[in-house]
């Protein structure tokens, strides 16, 4: 048994399962549930002080009684990354209680020979799917023998590599048993990061932001990957979590255009958005938050 450790508890959120589990269960029930019960859901990665309550709004939609497995798509923050890569943990530590990785599917995804290995420290090392974790933990604790994860490290990828994960991964999205869930943030926006964008007619700097996001955020509610490739090409917004975004939207665009969907309509929709700072001057810098549930209807 190799187990990942908890590297980020006690400094992006809690280490103290009952502290912890209080905090999340105090988020869900301020969240509605509005749009569910969510097949995918899009939700950020920061410290939990930043978007705990953000990030709500999107684990609320789960229905937890349907979910037998949770794929995790997460960025790469650290490591350069051409393609996926795989845990080589059989478990992920939380603290409140240890999530089981389905090594049925991980050899599945092997089989493709799309699907590389990470090692242990680049796994640590990483929060994108890390700070999913206590989440998931919390919505499924009254199954939690009843449930395994699959979480996926997703590299800087061509939109034609985006194509074919999509493709690999849309037979997940398409089964009701299956829940994806996908890290990311939005704007990262000032000069330390690298990203100073401001469009003077949409208001002061954070109301541009905000507009800006929500160009995106519309984008990806049409579920339409090329126009969503294109809107980042046009504005360079520093969304992290575009690869796994354009991954999934790969994934529910094969699954229309392959009648793979039974007669069902796929609805994609926001219900929170967030930023950690209001940005007045050139001086300051903010991270932007965005909860989204896509829905099979």
């Amino acid at each position: 048994m190799s187990v990942r450790r908890a590297s980020h508890a006690g400094s992006w959120y809690s280490d103290s399962g009952k502290e912890l589990s209080k905090q999340l269960e105090g988020w869900l029930s301020a969240a509605d549930l509005s749009h569910g019960p969510a097949r995918a859901i899009i939700a950020p990665h920061a410290g939990y002080q930043y978007c705990g309550a953000c990030e709500a709004f999107a684990y609320r939609q789960v229905s937890p009684v349907c979910v037998k497995r949770v794929f995790i798509y997460g960025p790469s923050h650290h490591v350069r990354l051409a393609g996926c890569a795989l845990s080589s943990a059989t478990k992920y530590r939380t603290p409140l209680y240890d999530l089981k990785i389905d090594t049925q599917i991980y050899a599945e995804l092997e089989s493709t020979g799309h699907f590389e290995r990470m090692n242990m420290t680049v796994d640590e090392d990483e929060h994108s799917i890390e700070m999913h974790l206590p989440y998931i933990a919390k919505i499924m604790e009254d199954y939690k023998d009843k449930f395994t994860i699959v979480p996926i490290l997703v590299g800087s990828l061509s939109p034609e590599k985006e194509a074919l994960y999509g493709k690999v991964l849309a037979k997940y999205l398409a089964d009701p048993q299956n829940l994806i869930v996908v890290s990311s943030d939005f704007c990262h926006w000032g000069q330390r990061f690298r990203y100073t964008f401001h469009e003077r007619s949409w208001g002061p700097i954070h109301q541009s932001i905000e507009t800006l996001d929500r160009k995106g955020m519309d984008i990806i509610e049409t579920l339409n990957p090329s126009a969503f490739t294109d809107y980042l090409k046009k504005y360079g917004n520093t969304i992290c979590g575009r690869h796994p975004i354009g991954v999934l939207l790969q994934s529910a665009a094969h699954l229309i255009k392959e009648g793979g969907l039974n007669g069902e309509k796929l609805s994609m929709k926001f219900l929170q958005y967030a930023q950690s700072n209001k940005c007045c001057n050139t001086s300051d810098s903010s991270v932007s938050y965005a909860s989204a549930a896509l829905v099979f209807e």
